[in-house]
């Protein structure tokens, strides 16, 4: 993959974000797959993560449950459908534990760094939806905002580990 390339909505039920960070891709890597660290950084503020589970392998299962104000409590269930170490993370709510398909799958996120040397990384972040409907939806969401909010929040916490 050409590092210089900014990567772009396939189609019209992709949304994606692109950021240069200043960590590596090792940095970034370790707190997407280290859980106490991810919940310092993935909900823009002031949501939180009240809970994390997961198994960074492919076929490993992943459990957030979200909270914040005025009661928010959103619990996310899915599986690793490929991970590369310090490059590539795929996760998707499709499915469950053991395969066990979900009752509503929302979308499936893909998470590429690219190193660019010199301690920093091309952070693209590409949430594929199952149809348009929904990525309009996360669209309305604020994806851009608050995905753009959590990899500044990423950012910060990478870049000290």
């Amino acid at each position: 993959m050409n590092v210089n390339a900014e990567i772009k909505p396939a189609n019209n039920r992709e949304l994606v974000l692109t950021r240069v960070l200043n960590a590596t891709p090792a940095q970034l890597f370790k707190a997407w797959t280290t859980p106490e660290i991810l919940k310092e950084w993935f909900m823009p503020k002031p949501y939180e993560l009240a809970l994390v589970d997961m198994e960074p392998r492919e076929g490993g299962k992943f459990r957030t449950v979200m909270t914040g104000p005025d009661g928010f409590h959103m619990d996310s269930t899915g599986v690793f459908l490929k991970v590369e170490k310090d490059k590539r993370i795929i996760t998707t709510d499709a499915f469950g534990p053991d395969w066990k398909p979900t009752e509503k799958a929302f979308f499936s996120a893909e998470i590429l760094f690219d190193d660019l040397g010199n301690g920093q990384t091309r952070y693209t972040a590409i949430a594929r939806h199952w149809n348009v409907e929904d990525c309009e939806a996360h669209e309305k969401m604020g994806f851009h905002e608050g995905w753009g909010q959590v990899a500044t929040q990423l950012e910060e916490v990478a870049s000290k580990l």
